[in-house]
């Protein structure tokens, strides 16, 4: 095993295309957390830690600035707008079928158009939200002194933040390796581990040193268990006309279909979904618009309350798990790609039938894969509700996010190595 090691080792470093894309990653993500500590104007920083230790909305939205947000940098939006951008383009291919047909039938430039799309809706969403959050923190303040012209600055650096943080994920998916929203969203939570684990150090005692153990003992399970769930698949055996039986001489060829076909993206979405409403009504409640104390108090309740608040985001990570795998694993063009290559399911007719069972094997080992993703995403706020423990809720889904990612990652730069080797 360690031998195998290191010789994949060799030949990532020594393939010259596969070691300038790890490396522009590396100084992709590098760039990132350099620009991540650069401070908008006007910040308290006293002031900004007390707030911060006290709000865990804000704790779980610094998840996706890779902890920009906590320091009030000009990162401090994160990957949040393209995210919600992409979410939206992507409700829209459900409401509306001509964007369907734009992102499914038209290719490559389909999806080009469907990607400018996001691009430009994340603009003014970008925009929003930092008026949102800026008017937050100055009516706490935390951002003082400011004037009119030093205030609009502020929002200019902060959505040319997540601008530039969106361009830099795109760069990383091109010219590197792995999602690149995924990644940034990643390095942020391995950077701020040391932190972490330094605070833990500190504040333990005699008293909670077994709750601590615990966490860990907890933590390494979870680890093994994404990790265990995320190689699962189903091999759906395939025959060649051609030859009247299956290829390779007798060997059998298999059409693999994963069990976690959509990653990490329903725990990135849904927690997205989760932080939009308390978003909104901070935004504008900080702008000065009445009546929403209602609303305001209310969803601060449910999301004060572990039990409903883990079911509502258990049912969206369930939904979305459905929703994009919908998406990004058509059955029709499966059993379209099949039939042209002479191939088919033993059993099952090519065409239409092929197409409706590859569809029921889908949707059947996609539902355990979703209970799955949605039980690991809530065990954080089952054990709020029975212990009363709080500080590992970002924990638990940054967990979540950096496992899955981290696999992708290696599984992609394994396909790479693969690919050189034969």
């Amino acid at each position: 095993m360690i031998n195998t090691f290191f010789r994949k080792l060799r030949l990532i470093f020594g393939d010259s295309v596969l070691r300038n894309r790890i490396l522009f990653l590396i100084g992709a993500l590098a760039l990132f957390r350099f620009l991540s500590v650069i401070p908008i104007s006007g910040v308290d920083p006293v002031r900004l830690s007390q707030f911060m230790a006290n709000n865990q909305f804000l704790g779980l939205l610094s998840v996706f600035s890779g902890g920009s947000f906590s320091q009030l940098s000009i990162m401090m939006l994160g990957v949040g707008p393209y995210i919600t951008a992409s979410i939206i383009m992507q409700l829209a291919t459900v409401i509306f079928p001509a964007v369907k047909r734009m992102y499914s039938e038209e290719g490559e430039a389909g999806r080009t158009q469907f990607i400018t799309w996001s691009r430009l809706l994340t603009i003014p969403l970008a925009i929003l939200q930092g008026v949102a959050f800026l008017s937050l923190l100055e009516s706490q303040g935390i951002i003082v002194g400011l004037t009119s012209f030093e205030f609009a600055v502020n929002v200019f650096l902060v959505a040319a933040g997540s601008m530039l943080l969106m361009w830099i994920g795109e760069l990383i998916t091109e010219f590197g390796i792995g999602n690149g929203v995924s990644l940034i969203i990643f390095a942020g939570i391995v950077a701020s581990i040391p932190g972490a684990i330094a605070a833990a150090l500190f504040s333990a005692t005699a008293a909670n040193i077994p709750s601590y153990a615990g966490f860990v003992l907890l933590a390494i399970a979870v680890i093994y268990a994404v990790v265990m769930v995320a190689d699962a698949e189903r091999s759906v055996p395939i025959t060649y006309a051609r030859s009247g039986r299956s290829l390779n001489s007798g060997a059998a060829t298999y059409l693999p279909i994963r069990i976690l076909q959509a990653g990490v993206i329903p725990i990135i979405f849904g927690l997205s979904l989760i932080l939009l409403p308390q978003m909104v009504l901070t935004g504008l409640a900080a702008l000065g618009v009445g009546g929403l104390d209602t609303a305001s108090a209310w969803y601060t309740a449910f999301s004060a309350n572990p039990w409903s608040h883990g079911a509502v985001y258990f049912g969206l990570v369930v939904m979305f798990t459905y929703f994009y795998t919908s998406i990004t694993f058509e059955p029709k063009r499966v059993a379209d790609n099949l039939q042209k290559s002479g191939a088919f399911i033993p059993g099952v007719r090519p065409g239409r039938e092929t197409e409706n069972y590859i569809g029921k094997v889908v949707n059947r080992i996609t539902l355990p894969g979703a209970l799955f993703l949605g039980t690991v995403a809530v065990i954080p706020f089952i054990i709020q509700g029975i212990t009363g423990i709080t500080a590992i809720l970002v924990g638990g889904t940054a967990l979540l996010i950096a496992v899955q990612v981290l696999l992708d990652l290696v599984r992609k730069v394994d396909a790479q190595v693969s690919l050189r080797e034969y």
